[in-house]
């Protein structure tokens, strides 16, 4: 097992990466989490692969607990799951006392979270992700909401979990499409923070998908330490924790504009970087053709797309981004490479450049 920590004053906390530690989370809750009651959170298909191995570990440890599921998909990842998730806590009488826990992949997380950081006020709460996209990315770092028609995530707060227990185990159950998309999220953290992780990842890619212990391990803990280094420089968002946003830009208004249901998240945020790449070394900022073909061919490999579909319309996803909650005066921030390992945010990227780029014709 490896820990990675989240370094934010009194609000520190742990993140374990490891294989088989779902019969531990019992005892790790005990070490992080208040109270005697814990409302646990999580969806139908989590509960029915690994559901008995939690909750046997939750109560031999002594928790009382609350068990609550909503349904799955980012399509319910809205105010009326939220909603449900109250009437659930205060016909549990969840106390402020006690603790909220996420056991699922991104969409149980954020309103999980979400739910954690409104209800009484704030309650304490942790994280048990089960997909790669989770464990890499959703469940570190405090971000917590909820979907608004007009935009993904446009209600929540920051909001940080007491602990974060990543099982790679449990990958094993992810369709080979959950697995791809969740690794987007680990080939971002090479583009935008190191740049010998992302040969790491080129030369360990066929491992990883595999799902080779060792190689998850180290991709998972590698990629919270980055997002953990980023959010504890600027945990709020003000400045540079802007660069985890690489790639969702675009990524966010691909899945608006299909109301959530065409693109898994890793596969928006795939074309996200795509067109991100071919935007920097359009602009001369310094990314090499070299570095494009290394990141495309990456993406490709993992078997994610790095092209709009053609039939989805440039100008209505231009308007999508402008909707942003990244948006500053009415202008995109964009997260662009210099060169594999550091980004840069740049406001002033031409509209034409960008309309002919999500058409496919550059």
């Amino acid at each position: 097992m490896r820990t990675v920590r989240v370094e934010l004053g009194a609000r520190s906390y742990p993140i374990y990466v490891g294989e088989g530690l779902l019969p531990q989370v019992g005892e790790r809750a005990r070490q992080h989490l208040p109270g005697r009651r814990l409302m646990v959170i999580s969806n139908p298909t989590v509960l029915g692969l690994y559901g008995t191995i939690l909750l046997e570990g939750l109560r031999a440890a002594g928790w009382e607990v609350l068990l609550a599921e909503i349904p799955d998909g980012e399509e319910h990842k809205n105010l009326t799951t939220a909603a449900q998730l109250y009437d659930r806590a205060v016909s549990g009488r969840l106390e402020r006392g006690d603790a909220i826990l996420a056991f699922g992949g991104g969409v149980v997380g954020d309103v999980a979270g979400f739910v954690a950081a409104t209800f009484m006020r704030g309650i304490a709460w942790g994280q048990v992700p089960t997909t790669l996209l989770a464990q890499v990315d959703a469940s570190v770092g405090g971000k917590v909401g909820i979907n608004h028609p007009q935009g993904k995530n446009l209600v929540g707060a920051f909001y940080q979990p007491r602990m974060v227990i990543a099982d790679v185990s449990v990958l094993a159950s992810l369709p080979g499409r959950e697995l791809a998309s969740g690794l987007a999220e680990v080939v971002k953290y090479g583009v935008i923070r190191d740049a010998a992780f992302f040969a790491w990842l080129e030369e360990w890619v066929e491992p990883v998908l595999s799902l080779e212990s060792e190689a998850l391990i180290h991709a998972v803990a590698t990629s919270c330490a980055i997002k953990a280094e980023v959010v504890a420089a600027d945990e709020q968002e003000t400045g540079k924790r802007a660069i985890l946003n690489f790639g969702h830009t675009v990524g966010h208004a691909l899945e608006s504009i299909t109301n959530y249901s065409r693109f898994a998240h890793g596969e928006a945020v795939a074309i996200g970087m795509a067109v991100a790449a071919r935007l920097a070394r359009r602009l001369g900022l310094g990314f090499s053709q070299e570095e494009e073909e290394r990141l495309l061919g990456l993406l490709q490999t993992i078997g994610l797309p790095t092209s709009v579909p053609p039939d989805l319309d440039p100008e209505a996803l231009v308007q999508f981004m402008q909707r942003d909650k990244k948006v500053r005066g009415g202008r995109i921030v964009w997260v662009l490479p210099r060169r594999l390992g550091e980004v840069l945010l740049k406001e002033d990227v031409p509209l034409e450049l960008l309309l002919e780029i999500l058409s496919n014709q550059a």
